[in-house]
């Protein structure tokens, strides 16, 4: 298992001239999970693109299947950014020699959360229930089925198992949603430990930004730095 990269979480505790900011979310996956930051477009290109390189080392006589998956994996993160994901990971987990196919999409949702109204509406969509993460406290938590429109393409007879988790992030009107998927439904119970034991890690903890002072120190420093370049690159006299 490892953590998410610093863009979702900060380190604990606080750095001097600093107060606390805006909450950010910490995760922790398992290691063969690629984590594919959706925003800004750029980012999500080139996670991409680092992607398919690793996928595809070693293997320079698949041109068009190395195109085709670039952009079935771009489609996949598109779609994300249209359900408001900030971060899509992708499993490439395997067991004896088999794939553990799984996704899990991290959006966030702008509107007030309460656990039980959140319950409510989800009832009769699948399997609901209010519970509490370990770190990140209350939250709704949904179990369901579905076939999606990439397995009826794929003609396949199995359905997608889907967990969803609706987390309030704290001081904000904002809900964080967590959703897992796999294609996997003979084993879909073992999967659906794995996406419990994930959202178990959730957390919060607040970003550092620096106080006045603080702020003020570092445009001193920046001006002093921007004199010192200015005086190094005017042109000198020749010497006698």
């Amino acid at each position: 298992m490892r953590q998410t990269a610093p863009a979702d979480r900060t380190a604990d505790g606080r750095t001097d001239g600093r107060t606390d900011g805006e909450n950010v979310f910490g995760l922790i996956t398992p290691e063969d999970w690629f984590r594919i930051p959706l925003l800004p477009e750029e980012r999500r290109e080139a996670s991409v693109s680092a992607l398919i390189k690793r996928q595809f080392a070693g293997v320079d006589d698949q041109p068009v299947l190395r195109r085709q998956a670039e952009e079935q994996l771009l489609g996949a993160a598109e779609a994300g950014v249209e359900q408001g994901g900030v971060v899509l990971y992708l499993s490439f987990l395997e067991a004896a020699g088999i794939p553990l196919s799984a996704s899990l999409l991290i959006s966030r949702i702008h509107q007030r959360f309460d656990t039980l109204d959140a319950v409510s509406a989800l009832r009769g969509k699948g399997e609901t229930a209010p519970v509490r993460l370990p770190a990140a406290g209350r939250a709704a938590r949904r179990r369901r089925s579905e076939r999606t429109r990439e397995s009826r393409r794929l003609g396949t007879e199995f359905a997608d198992t889907i967990v969803e988790y609706f987390v309030p992030v704290p001081d904000r009107d904002e809900v964080l949603m967590l959703t897992f998927s796999t294609p996997l439904e003979p084993i879909a119970d073992s999967m659906v430990e794995l996406f419990d034991a994930v959202a178990g890690t959730l957390r919060w903890q607040k970003t550092a930004q620096p106080t006045q002072a603080a702020q003020a120190t570092q445009a001193a420093q920046a001006t002093q730095a921007a004199e010192t370049a200015q005086a190094t690159q005017e042109p000198r006299g020749q010497q006698a």
